[in-house]
């Protein structure tokens, strides 16, 4: 007779594989029978033990083949307690829950990501057209742009500038052919705002915002034949300038509890009597809104005569009015932090606006929300991830060079390992953020709208951006805090403060947004669960319920494995260098499944008020889509050996972060016994993983401030004239002399090492080593020409004594244009 302590090895031993494996009910039964055969003819293990285990299959059996007995029994009961402790949902909350589409973010939820399904997308690529549009007319915007002109002196793009975006089509980009438009893809959207955005944030913005979120895209969607034939050429070829409000001072992040208000009546429009709304809004912080000619509004429509039948309260509308329409009124502009773009209020009071001014007509009033909420993926994923990824590209471009121009000590200052630090911050952080725009865009290439992703997007690329600037700044030192025209940081360090509060403050994205909805939306049982429960249908909720407890239990079991092995052994695809951390990934994907679940488990609904918990499985869920766009950002350009620093770096120091938050969920976890049995499960050798070592540090620094394919890589789609009389032009011209004086000065001072110089300044030095054919005049002139270049780049604007006072007599309306 075999032990029974063996025997219970055995039997637990097989449940384990049975989990791991997610196998089904019929499988579980019959392993159960088997074990329960097992016990009582070949073990000596007590009957009232092997009674047990014949009870057990026997309720399994039942419970799994006779779904009535289990609804009736089990189900029942449960549904009961669902019912009284889900939180109600609100139709604005079950609509943004709805909004949108699921993509690799449910791979990531579901324990078990499908790394073929994500190396075998097709990357984002521009076409020959789209190629042609950024080197052409892309280009030729970014040659005529000036931002020290713009920001300090005119306060707007000046009047040549305004026309090419016009006449080039700019405004247009999104709209399709068929109007005139440019239609082009998202990855182009996206190049084209990043290419922009590496000369002139204000120049970007206004690119971006008739682009992104606001009346061409609603049309687009939305819009009645008669709209979209009247306003999408108008808007692509630039006659009407669109804005879009949606803020009002008393609802910011709260977008949904807007106080802007229409009532449906009948009024007089162009000397008729016509069913319309009479609206009262006051908006503010909108963009381009003190040039717009065309106002995209956001209110909450009531019907209290019925004229358009149905209910009352027809919720939140969305309407297209002229900035002409009588009681219209554009107020005076904000200047948001310095910025040039055109931002301010509009308010209007009981103006009347014809029915058919509702976008997409009377039919469409009271789904704005719904609306809102299914263009917003879009916008949010390329906007302020392109003006962030401009960032880190210039930063990435400028660090490097700076980098290797500025010397202290006789040494360039990027041979420092405390200036190598930050450069590699900025490289392995670009890199990552490089890698996830580009997964993002091919994700809506290929027509997904992903909300949760573009959260993350949006919440984490403007955050590295921030990350990124600093670390720039410091290594600049007073090259970046003396504002001028040779300061290609000073207004985006300025202005990084707004990408991290619009289209969805930061601290609401990851408190509230990227888990609250992610866990509804990708995980692949909870929101049918809700969606039962909200429908009063117990067999839906029966199916949902016990496969998400097998789908925990399964996470369980791999989270403890994968744990123990470090994921190890898990057969995943991809290069020699990509597969551990495809591996990682894995483990921690059934790690953070588990926690998931078991959070919603033991929090319930009131998890969602656990802001600080919601914001750190947020995190882990946020770093496991960066991670994995990284390895696809990696794979993409044909695994480059040269780029595996950036690689490495980018992938420890997620990983790191990801296994920090992780432990900050469990050390907060308000249950401490179960806190206790998660940490065994998903830390059961504690925390293993390290932040990046030194040595990938300095490699990284080292690519940064050496020309070569990775940094080109790294920065490709910037705005990079070959002119020295451009202030980054001028970086490139130096750092290439500096690199090719190197040998040259080295000549030199090894013969003033052997006496052969004695002279006490170098401009004697170098006088005397040509006449002596140490050196020919023709490196005696590269050098002065590298002097030259290394004092342009190293040196800091001067302005007037009295500039205060000339500015203001040069520029009388100036204190006015910019009260606040």
């Amino acid at each position: 007779m075999i032990p029974a302590i063996l025997s219970v090895v055995i039997v637990i031993a097989v449940a384990w594989a049975l989990a791991y494996h997610r196998a089904g009910a019929l499988a579980w039964t019959a392993a159960l029978a088997a074990g329960a055969a097992w016990l009582t003819w070949f073990t000596a293990t007590p009957l009232a033990l092997v009674g047990a285990a014949w009870v057990a299959v026997a309720l399994l059996g039942v419970l799994g083949a006779l779904k009535p007995v289990r609804r009736a029994v089990l189900t029942g009961p449960l549904f009961g307690v669902f019912k009284k402790v889900l939180p109600a949902m609100s139709d604005t909350e079950r609509e943004a829950l709805e909004a949108g589409s699921v993509w690799f973010d449910a791979d990531l939820f579901s324990g078990r990501p499908g790394w073929e399904k994500l190396l075998a997308y097709p990357q984002a690529k521009l076409t020959p057209e789209e190629q042609a549009y950024v080197d052409g007319p892309t280009e030729e915007l970014c040659g005529l742009l000036d931002e020290w002109e713009s920001s300090d002196e005119l306060m707007d793009l000046p009047p040549h500038v305004w026309q090419f975006i016009r006449d080039k089509g700019f405004l247009g980009i999104i709209i399709p052919k068929s109007y005139g438009g440019l239609g082009f893809s998202a990855f182009a959207h996206s190049e084209i705002v990043t290419k922009i955005a590496t000369r002139s944030g204000a120049a970007a913005v206004t690119v971006m915002v008739p682009n992104s979120l606001g009346p061409a895209e609603l049309l687009i969607h939305y819009g009645t034949d008669a709209q979209k034939n009247h306003f999408l050429p108008r808007l692509a070829k630039g006659q009407e300038i669109p804005c879009f409000a949606l803020t009002s001072p008393e609802a910011g992040s709260d977008a949904a509890s807007i106080p802007d208000f229409g009532i449906v009546c009948k009024g007089t429009h162009e000397g008729r009597e016509v069913l319309g709304i009479r609206l009262t809004w006051e908006k503010r912080y909108i963009t381009l809104a003190p040039v717009a000619t065309i106002l995209g509004l956001a209110f909450k429509l009531y019907d209290p005569g019925k004229l358009l039948g149905g209910e009352e309260d027809r919720g939140i509308t969305l309407a297209l009015i002229p900035t002409s329409h009588p009681g219209v009124n554009t107020g005076r502009r904000h200047i948001p932090l310095g910025s040039a773009f055109m931002n301010g209020p509009t308010t209007g009071k009981d103006v009347f606006i014809p029915i058919d001014w509702v976008i997409g007509g009377a039919a469409q009033a009271g789904t704005g929300w719904r609306m809102l909420m299914e263009c917003l993926a879009a916008g949010r994923s390329i906007s302020l991830p392109s003006m962030s990824m401009a960032a880190g590209k210039v930063a990435s471009r400028a660090s490097g060079a700076y980098s290797r121009i500025r010397s202290q000590f006789k040494t360039p200052i990027g041979n420092f390992e405390g200036i190598q630090e930050p450069l590699a911050r900025i490289g392995g952080t670009t890199y990552l953020m490089d890698g996830m725009r580009r997964l993002t865009m091919a994700a809506l290439d290929l027509g997904e709208k992903p909300s949760v992703i573009s959260a993350i997007c949006k919440f984490h690329m403007t955050e590295r951006m921030r990350s990124v600037i600093n670390d720039a700044m410091d290594i600049h030192g007073g090259k970046g805090i003396c504002m001028g025209p040779n300061n290609y940081l000073g207004r985006a360090y300025q202005t990084v403060p707004i990408a991290i509060t619009v289209e969805g403050a930061n601290i609401l994205t990851r408190s509230l947004i990227i888990f609250g909805q992610g866990a509804i939306r990708c995980h692949p049982w909870v929101l049918k669960e809700m969606m039962a429960v909200r429908t009063n249908d117990v067999r839906a909720f029966d199916e949902a319920f016990w496969n998400h407890v097998a789908f925990t239990i399964s996470n369980a079991a791999r989270s403890l494995w994968l744990g123990l092995t470090g994921g190890k052994g898990v057969p995943v695809p991809g290069s020699r260098h990509t597969k551990r951390y495809l591996q990682i990934l894995t483990r921690f994907s059934s790690a953070f499944a588990m926690l998931a679940d078991m959070s919603m488990f033991v929090i319930g609904g009131s998890l969602k008020r656990k802001e600080m918990l919601s914001a750190r499985l947020g995190d882990i869920l946020s770093h496991l889509y960066m991670m994995s766009a990284t390895v696809k950002r990696f794979h993409d350009d044909g695994c480059p050996e040269e780029d595996v620093p950036l690689l490495t770096w980018a992938m420890y120091d997620s990983s790191f972060k990801l296994q920090v938050a992780m432990d900050g969920v469990l050390a907060n976890f308000p249950s401490r016994p179960v806190a206790w049995l998660m940490r065994r499960f998903v830390f059961p050798k504690g925390l293993t993983l390290t932040a990046p070592h030194d040595k990938w540090v300095s490699r990284v620094a080292k690519l940064m401030i050496e020309p070569g394919a990775t940094r080109d890589r790294l920065t490709a789609g910037m705005y990079l004239p070959r002119r020295e009389d451009d202030v980054i032009g001028r970086m490139e011209f130096a750092m290439e002399a500096v690199i090719k004086a190197d040998p040259i000065e080295a000549k030199l001072r090894a013969a003033q090492k052997e006496g052969k110089l004695p002279q006490r300044t170098a401009v004697e030095r170098r006088d005397a080593a040509v006449k002596q054919g140490l050196i020919t005049l023709a490196e005696f002139e590269h050098l002065a020409r590298t002097d030259r270049l290394r004092r342009e780049v190293i040196m800091v604007d001067d302005f007037p004594n009295d500039l205060s006072r000339k500015k203001n007599e040069e520029t009388k309306q100036w204190p006015r244009a910019v009260s606040m």
